[in-house]
């Protein structure tokens, strides 16, 4: 219970850290006539981030550190003395698998049917970082990020601090104020990166995967520099929502993605990529699969 309390003081104190910093970037962009912010939106984002984050770190306090350490057992059990070169290699080995924790929520349908409340705004700012899908959890996407670091041996409150400074760091990339960083942007992920990465025209799609840092993407060959993608435009490329409802934004994707298994009677659609149900069963004389099973239009 007590891991409850204080990932929930946690969640309490960054939230308010991040509410300030929407405040001024709203009030920045208002100033130069710019409104990617709408309060329906800005309130539908902070209350899919807020319920996401209460879910989450219960979660965490109540069966993935438990999960984390069950596993630790029977990995490799490296023992890290505490100091900066011991840091280093957890920060790299947690952003390495961050990289593909990431990439495997856009290439399998059952993943990406949560990650994809992230990429279901048609704007950018740092209301967007926040709204997530509070069943994350549940599709145990975690365990690819999360359990490496257990079989290599790292100490579970060090590993939690990493991957929620990473997570931290994240909010700041989902902005369009922040132009280019210079020489920092061959190596970290920057705003310029993370905004070809919620873009949704062809060049754009599955691009900038980092999380702190940009190096897996340029050895992995899925970086692409901002100046070589043109305009950008976010959102989604199929049933892009047309509702500002929480719930909604959570759960349309995952009713969609099991009546597709249902109306089809295909498993292979739950392990498959996201587009896989409009590549198979979607030919040039009829319309879009993904169009006649919309849920979210209003």
């Amino acid at each position: 219970m007590q891991d409850v309390i204080h990932a929930l003081i946690f969640i309490g104190i960054f939230g308010v850290v991040f509410t300030a910093i929407i405040a001024w970037e709203a009030w920045y962009l208002a100033r130069q006539g710019r409104h990617s912010y709408t309060w329906r939106e800005t309130l539908a984002n902070m209350s899919t981030g807020a319920m996401y984050k209460v879910f989450d770190g219960i979660a965490v306090a109540l069966f993935i550190q438990v999960f984390y350490e069950y596993v630790r057992g029977f990995g490799l059990q490296l023992q890290f003395e505490a100091g900066l070169l011991s840091f280093l290699l957890l920060f790299v080995a947690q952003d390495f698998f961050y990289y593909l924790y990431h990439f495997t929520m856009h290439k399998v349908r059952w993943f990406w049917a949560n990650h994809v409340t992230h990429h279901s705004s048609k704007n950018l700012n740092f209301s967007t970082a926040l709204r997530q899908n509070f069943l994350m959890d549940l599709n145990f996407s975690w365990t690819i990020w999360w359990l490496p670091l257990a079989l290599v041996g790292f100490e579970k409150n060090w590993a939690l601090i990493a991957i929620e400074a990473s997570l931290a760091y994240q909010f700041f990339l989902h902005t369009e104020v922040v132009k280019r960083l210079g020489p920092l942007e061959w190596v970290l992920n920057t705003p310029s990166h993370h905004r070809v990465h919620h873009g949704c025209k062809p060049d754009q799609i599955d691009r900038n995967f980092g999380g702190v840092l940009i190096i897996w993407d340029r050895l992995f060959g899925t970086f692409v520099d901002e100046s070589k993608v043109g305009e950008l435009e976010y959102g989604l490329t199929v049933r892009q929502p047309t509702t500002f409802n929480p719930l909604r934004l959570n759960l349309d994707e995952l009713i969609q993605m099991f009546r597709d298994v249902w109306r089809f009677r295909n498993l292979r659609i739950l392990y498959k990529s996201p587009s896989y149900v409009e590549e198979t069963y979607t030919s040039a004389s009829e319309p879009r699969v993904a169009e006649k099973t919309s849920l979210v239009a209003e």
